[in-house]
Protein backbone atom coordinates (compact mmCIF):
# COMPACT_ATOMS: atom_id res chain seq x y z
CA UNK A 1 0.00 0.00 0.00
CA UNK A 2 3.22 2.19 0.24
CA UNK A 3 3.91 2.73 -3.35
CA UNK A 4 -0.16 4.14 -4.40
CA UNK A 5 0.61 6.52 -1.26
CA UNK A 6 3.85 7.51 -2.75
CA UNK A 7 2.53 7.91 -6.39
CA UNK A 8 -0.51 10.12 -5.06
CA UNK A 9 2.22 12.55 -3.15
CA UNK A 10 4.57 12.37 -6.09
CA UNK A 11 1.49 13.20 -8.49
CA UNK A 12 -0.28 16.00 -5.72
CA UNK A 13 3.37 17.46 -5.84
CA UNK A 14 3.21 17.82 -9.68
CA UNK A 15 0.00 19.21 -9.80
CA UNK A 16 0.89 21.87 -7.12
CA UNK A 17 4.06 22.67 -9.34
CA UNK A 18 1.68 22.90 -12.42
CA UNK A 19 -0.68 25.17 -10.53
CA UNK A 20 1.94 27.19 -9.19
CA UNK A 21 3.52 27.54 -12.78
CA UNK A 22 0.48 28.44 -14.49
CA UNK A 23 -0.29 31.17 -11.84
CA UNK A 24 3.42 32.57 -12.29
CA UNK A 25 2.69 32.20 -16.17
CA UNK A 26 -0.43 34.46 -15.72
CA UNK A 27 1.08 36.76 -13.69
CA UNK A 28 3.70 37.23 -16.39
CA UNK A 29 1.48 37.71 -18.94
CA UNK A 30 -0.74 40.55 -16.95
CA UNK A 31 2.54 42.03 -15.89
CA UNK A 32 3.55 42.40 -19.72
CA UNK A 33 -0.21 43.54 -20.74
CA UNK A 34 -0.08 46.26 -17.89
CA UNK A 35 3.27 47.31 -19.38
CA UNK A 36 2.31 47.20 -23.10
CA UNK A 37 -1.21 49.54 -21.68
CA UNK A 38 1.50 51.76 -19.92
CA UNK A 39 3.73 52.25 -22.89
CA UNK A 40 0.95 52.59 -25.80
CA UNK A 41 -0.96 55.33 -23.20
CA UNK A 42 2.45 57.12 -23.04
CA UNK A 43 2.81 56.97 -27.06
CA UNK A 44 -1.05 57.89 -27.78
CA UNK A 45 -0.47 60.47 -24.70
CA UNK A 46 3.02 61.74 -26.64
CA UNK A 47 1.53 61.61 -29.88
CA UNK A 48 -1.36 63.36 -29.05
CA UNK A 49 0.59 65.99 -26.72
CA UNK A 50 2.58 66.98 -30.20
CA UNK A 51 -0.21 67.26 -32.33
CA UNK A 52 -1.64 69.62 -29.94
CA UNK A 53 1.79 71.70 -29.01
CA UNK A 54 2.58 71.54 -33.20
CA UNK A 55 -1.21 72.96 -33.27
CA UNK A 56 -0.74 75.60 -30.95
CA UNK A 57 2.33 76.63 -32.46
CA UNK A 58 0.96 77.03 -35.94
CA UNK A 59 -1.92 79.06 -34.65
CA UNK A 60 1.10 81.36 -32.83
CA UNK A 61 2.95 81.79 -36.58
CA UNK A 62 -0.40 82.60 -38.18
CA UNK A 63 -0.73 84.98 -35.69
CA UNK A 64 2.45 86.43 -35.58
CA UNK A 65 3.64 88.99 -38.65
CA UNK A 66 6.53 87.81 -40.35
CA UNK A 67 8.60 90.63 -39.03
CA UNK A 68 7.90 89.34 -35.48
CA UNK A 69 9.75 86.08 -35.94
CA UNK A 70 13.44 85.32 -34.84
CA UNK A 71 15.94 87.62 -34.35
CA UNK A 72 15.57 91.72 -34.79
CA UNK A 73 17.63 93.38 -37.43
CA UNK A 74 20.22 94.51 -34.96
CA UNK A 75 20.50 91.14 -33.48
CA UNK A 76 20.94 88.90 -36.96
CA UNK A 77 24.40 89.89 -36.92
CA UNK A 78 23.57 90.29 -41.10
CA UNK A 79 26.46 92.24 -43.39
CA UNK A 80 25.34 94.43 -46.18
CA UNK A 81 23.72 92.98 -48.69
CA UNK A 82 25.82 92.40 -51.92
CA UNK A 83 25.11 91.78 -56.06
CA UNK A 84 26.86 90.67 -58.87
CA UNK A 85 26.34 90.44 -62.62
CA UNK A 86 24.37 87.22 -63.25
CA UNK A 87 24.70 84.50 -66.04
CA UNK A 88 22.89 81.14 -66.80
CA UNK A 89 19.50 82.83 -67.90
CA UNK A 90 17.52 79.86 -69.34
CA UNK A 91 20.19 77.50 -69.30
CA UNK A 92 18.61 74.27 -68.54
CA UNK A 93 21.23 71.23 -67.91
CA UNK A 94 20.17 67.30 -67.48
CA UNK A 95 21.65 65.82 -64.48
CA UNK A 96 24.66 67.29 -64.36
CA UNK A 97 26.43 68.67 -61.53
CA UNK A 98 26.88 72.20 -61.82
CA UNK A 99 30.09 74.01 -60.04
CA UNK A 100 28.55 77.34 -58.79
CA UNK A 101 31.17 79.97 -57.66
CA UNK A 102 29.50 81.18 -55.03
CA UNK A 103 27.85 80.01 -51.33
CA UNK A 104 25.56 79.27 -51.85
CA UNK A 105 24.37 80.70 -55.25
CA UNK A 106 22.12 82.76 -56.45
CA UNK A 107 22.09 82.59 -60.32
CA UNK A 108 23.70 80.26 -63.13
CA UNK A 109 22.74 77.13 -65.10
CA UNK A 110 20.29 74.71 -63.72
CA UNK A 111 18.62 71.52 -63.76
CA UNK A 112 15.06 71.60 -65.99
CA UNK A 113 12.94 70.67 -62.97
CA UNK A 114 13.07 73.15 -60.37
CA UNK A 115 11.71 72.10 -56.52
CA UNK A 116 7.76 71.83 -56.17
CA UNK A 117 5.64 75.10 -55.12
CA UNK A 118 3.96 73.73 -52.38
CA UNK A 119 7.23 72.95 -50.43
CA UNK A 120 8.77 75.74 -47.87
CA UNK A 121 10.80 74.20 -45.76
CA UNK A 122 13.86 71.57 -46.47
CA UNK A 123 16.44 69.63 -44.08
CA UNK A 124 19.48 67.68 -45.07
CA UNK A 125 17.63 64.51 -45.80
CA UNK A 126 14.70 65.62 -48.18
CA UNK A 127 16.49 68.33 -49.75
CA UNK A 128 16.25 68.84 -53.49
CA UNK A 129 19.61 69.17 -55.26
CA UNK A 130 21.15 72.68 -55.43
CA UNK A 131 20.96 72.78 -59.16
CA UNK A 132 17.18 72.35 -59.06
CA UNK A 133 16.76 74.93 -56.79
CA UNK A 134 18.63 77.82 -58.80
CA UNK A 135 16.16 76.83 -61.19
CA UNK A 136 13.36 78.25 -57.91
CA UNK A 137 15.76 81.17 -58.06
CA UNK A 138 15.29 82.18 -62.14
CA UNK A 139 11.79 82.17 -61.14
CA UNK A 140 11.76 84.77 -58.47
CA UNK A 141 12.07 82.86 -55.59
CA UNK A 142 13.58 83.90 -52.13
CA UNK A 143 15.94 81.01 -50.79
CA UNK A 144 16.98 80.87 -46.92
CA UNK A 145 19.67 78.89 -46.57
CA UNK A 146 20.92 77.49 -43.61
CA UNK A 147 23.98 75.76 -42.30
CA UNK A 148 24.53 73.30 -40.66
CA UNK A 149 25.03 74.87 -36.65
CA UNK A 150 21.41 76.07 -37.29
CA UNK A 151 20.42 72.83 -38.25
CA UNK A 152 22.23 71.55 -35.01
CA UNK A 153 20.32 74.44 -32.62
CA UNK A 154 16.46 73.69 -31.82
CA UNK A 155 15.58 76.65 -31.48
CA UNK A 156 17.50 78.51 -34.67
CA UNK A 157 15.92 75.57 -36.65
CA UNK A 158 12.27 76.16 -35.27
CA UNK A 159 12.55 79.58 -36.04
CA UNK A 160 13.61 79.17 -39.68
CA UNK A 161 10.29 76.75 -39.76
CA UNK A 162 8.67 79.28 -38.78
CA UNK A 163 9.61 81.87 -41.13
CA UNK A 164 8.41 79.11 -43.79
CA UNK A 165 5.32 78.42 -42.26
CA UNK A 166 4.37 81.78 -43.06
CA UNK A 167 4.74 80.83 -46.93
CA UNK A 168 2.96 77.72 -46.26
CA UNK A 169 0.35 77.88 -49.01
CA UNK A 170 -0.02 75.85 -52.04
CA UNK A 171 -0.05 77.28 -55.92
CA UNK A 172 -3.81 79.54 -56.50
CA UNK A 173 -3.16 80.01 -59.96
CA UNK A 174 -3.24 84.17 -59.48
CA UNK A 175 0.56 85.57 -60.31
CA UNK A 176 0.60 88.04 -57.24
CA UNK A 177 -0.26 86.12 -54.86
CA UNK A 178 1.69 83.11 -55.53
CA UNK A 179 4.57 85.33 -56.38
CA UNK A 180 4.47 86.75 -52.46
CA UNK A 181 4.88 83.18 -51.26
CA UNK A 182 7.79 82.44 -53.49
CA UNK A 183 9.92 81.39 -50.51
CA UNK A 184 11.57 78.36 -49.58
CA UNK A 185 13.96 77.59 -46.56
CA UNK A 186 17.03 74.74 -47.64
CA UNK A 187 19.96 73.87 -45.29
CA UNK A 188 23.59 74.40 -46.96
CA UNK A 189 25.74 71.10 -45.71
CA UNK A 190 29.69 70.82 -46.27
CA UNK A 191 28.83 68.73 -49.25
CA UNK A 192 27.64 71.40 -50.97
CA UNK A 193 30.81 73.17 -50.86
CA UNK A 194 32.41 75.97 -49.46
CA UNK A 195 30.90 77.58 -46.04
CA UNK A 196 28.89 81.11 -45.88
CA UNK A 197 31.24 84.53 -46.21
CA UNK A 198 32.57 85.52 -42.88
CA UNK A 199 31.53 82.86 -40.70
CA UNK A 200 27.66 83.54 -41.01
CA UNK A 201 25.85 80.96 -40.64
CA UNK A 202 22.32 82.48 -42.58
CA UNK A 203 22.09 83.10 -46.36
CA UNK A 204 19.12 84.85 -48.28
CA UNK A 205 19.37 84.63 -52.02
CA UNK A 206 17.30 86.20 -55.21
CA UNK A 207 18.10 86.17 -58.67
CA UNK A 208 16.96 90.30 -60.08
CA UNK A 209 16.69 90.93 -63.21
CA UNK A 210 17.09 94.98 -62.08
CA UNK A 211 19.54 96.37 -60.60
CA UNK A 212 22.65 98.43 -60.46
CA UNK A 213 24.96 94.86 -61.33
CA UNK A 214 21.98 93.44 -63.53
CA UNK A 215 23.32 92.45 -66.75
CA UNK A 216 20.69 93.01 -69.70
CA UNK A 217 18.65 89.93 -70.44
CA UNK A 218 20.31 87.94 -67.30
CA UNK A 219 20.30 90.11 -64.26
CA UNK A 220 22.03 89.61 -60.90
CA UNK A 221 22.29 87.36 -58.19
CA UNK A 222 21.97 89.33 -54.72
CA UNK A 223 22.96 87.59 -51.51
CA UNK A 224 22.44 88.65 -47.42
CA UNK A 225 24.76 86.76 -44.73
CA UNK A 226 23.66 86.91 -41.10
CA UNK A 227 24.61 85.01 -37.82
CA UNK A 228 20.51 84.32 -37.08
CA UNK A 229 17.66 83.74 -38.63
CA UNK A 230 15.45 87.10 -38.32
CA UNK A 231 12.09 87.74 -39.90
CA UNK A 232 12.58 90.94 -40.23
CA UNK A 233 15.39 91.07 -42.11
CA UNK A 234 13.86 88.28 -44.47
CA UNK A 235 10.93 91.12 -44.55
CA UNK A 236 12.74 93.60 -45.81
CA UNK A 237 14.94 91.71 -48.48
CA UNK A 238 11.92 90.46 -49.72
CA UNK A 239 10.05 93.73 -50.01
CA UNK A 240 13.73 95.10 -51.73
CA UNK A 241 13.76 92.15 -54.29
CA UNK A 242 10.06 90.58 -54.92
CA UNK A 243 9.92 87.78 -56.51
CA UNK A 244 8.43 90.35 -59.65
CA UNK A 245 12.11 91.12 -60.12
CA UNK A 246 13.13 87.98 -61.15
CA UNK A 247 14.61 86.56 -64.81
CA UNK A 248 10.96 84.06 -64.98
CA UNK A 249 8.87 85.56 -62.93
CA UNK A 250 5.57 84.11 -64.50
CA UNK A 251 6.61 80.79 -63.94
CA UNK A 252 6.91 78.08 -61.18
Amino acid sequence: MAKPSKDRDRAERIEALRRESARAERRRTLIVVIICGIVGLAIVGATGWKLYTDSQRSDEVANTALAALGADADAAGCGEVTTEPGEGQGQHLDGQDIDYPSAPPAYGPHWIDPAEFARKFYAADDRPEVERLVHNLEHGYTILWYDESVADDAEQLQVVEDLAAKFDVSATGDLETDNENKFIAAPWTADDGDTFPGGKHVALTHWAIEGDDAVDGVGMGVWQYCDAPSGEVLASFMDDYPASNSPEPTAG
